[in-house]
């Protein structure tokens, strides 16, 4: 039995045949030019003893992994992790080409993984061996494979550690003092570098926030949203739960941001060409700034206002689980596995002031 529907790249035809226990089995192809294309197709497998199952077992593992993404994933996921399931699907194409899932051992899978791992971090190795574990894990409830090819692999990434570079306290005010000496209601990146400063907050939830997000009177920024760079669909949700929050700023900031009022528009950062100004504009104009305060740090970035943040409420002994809520993090774990670095910088200040205090007893 055969079904067609008509998709954007062509006509696909799903065709179904239940087992010797009743079990109901399904392949698919598509990219057919016509229907009748599809049909004549079709009627090749079912006139094929044990066609079905056979095609099914020699589906290649990069088709297979694009029918169960499609299938199983694509409607409840968000397009940034859509996007991240189509480049492996793209990948797996690349690399295994038309091999076939049912093909694939231990030995040629742990091969992919070190290649792949060459140049990339350990997190988003993990992160694609976790989805084509699924993936493969769907393979075996179908059928279509007996053993999980992806069981015990060890995990490749490249290990060399990139210096995370942030701004000390006195770096902090001077880039402060010539950000504030070169603001233009007309520029709005400026303005955006500074909340960066002043709340560590993501580029994207700085771009989203409208004049509803403010509350002049208690003094606060609400962050409930994020702005779509990559697909340009406006706003969109935060990276979690936990970011949904609302964060404390001084009265400066919000006598400053005040200024942009008069460009007349619900969304603070607009600027005099009716856009929100992109991570590479605005990184362009940090890197000016950096250079006006004469700070020479080649890799610093507007992220980097994130880890300042977090270095100066340190340095000034904020508790790390208000520094936790404040960046939007889950738990405070989170927090001090990604700082790590910078609790271990402060970790020898907070032990001379331990020590003192024992003397005191």
């Amino acid at each position: 039995m055969a079904s067609y529907r008509k998709l954007k790249s062509g006509w696909k035809v799903i065709i179904s045949k239940r087992d010797s226990s009743g079990q109901l089995k399904q392949v698919s192809k598509n990219g057919f030019e016509t229907k009748n294309e599809a049909k004549l197709y079709a009627a090749k497998i079912e006139s094929q003893e044990n066609g079905v199952f056979n095609l099914k077992k020699d589906t290649p593992f990069s088709r297979y992994f694009f029918e169960w993404w499609k299938t199983f994933k694509e409607p409840k996921l968000s397009d940034i992790s859509n996007a991240r399931y189509k480049n492996i699907s793209s990948l797996l194409k690349e690399y295994f080409e038309d091999s076939q899932i049912s093909k694939i051992d231990r030995i040629t899978y742990q091969k992919f993984i070190n290649e792949y791992g060459k140049s990339r971090s350990k997190e988003t190795v993990y992160k694609l061996n976790s989805i084509i574990r699924a993936c493969v894990r769907s393979a075996i409830q179908d059928e279509i494979i007996t053993k999980d090819f992806t069981y015990n692999v060890e995990v490749a990434y490249k290990t060399e550690k990139r210096d995370i570079e942030y701004l000390n306290l006195d770096e902090l005010k001077r880039l402060t003092t010539v950000t504030l000496a070169k603001l233009n209601p007309n520029f709005t990146s400026r303005y955006m570098i500074l909340v960066g400063i002043y709340t560590g907050a993501r580029i994207g939830e700085i771009s989203a926030l409208t004049w509803k997000d403010i509350n002049f009177t208690d003094r606060t920024i609400s962050i409930n949203k994020s702005w779509d760079y990559m697909y340009k669909t406006g706003f969109k949700k935060t990276k979690s739960n936990a970011s949904n929050r609302t964060i404390r700023v001084n009265k400066k900031l919000l006598d400053i941001l005040e200024q942009l009022k008069q460009n007349d528009s619900e969304m603070i950062f607009e600027n005099q060409y009716k856009t929100i100004p992109t991570p590479t504009s605005i990184n362009k104009t940090l890197k000016k700034l950096l250079c006006e305060a004469k700070i020479d740090k080649p890799s610093f970035h507007f992220h980097s206002l994130r880890h300042s943040q977090v270095a100066y409420l340190l340095f000034k002994g904020v508790d790390l689980y208000a520094i936790s809520k404040r960046l939007g993090h889950s738990d405070m774990t989170i927090t001090a596995k990604k700082y790590a670095y910078l609790i271990d910088e402060y970790k020898q200040r907070s032990d001379n002031q331990i020590e003192s205090l024992l003397d005191e007893l």
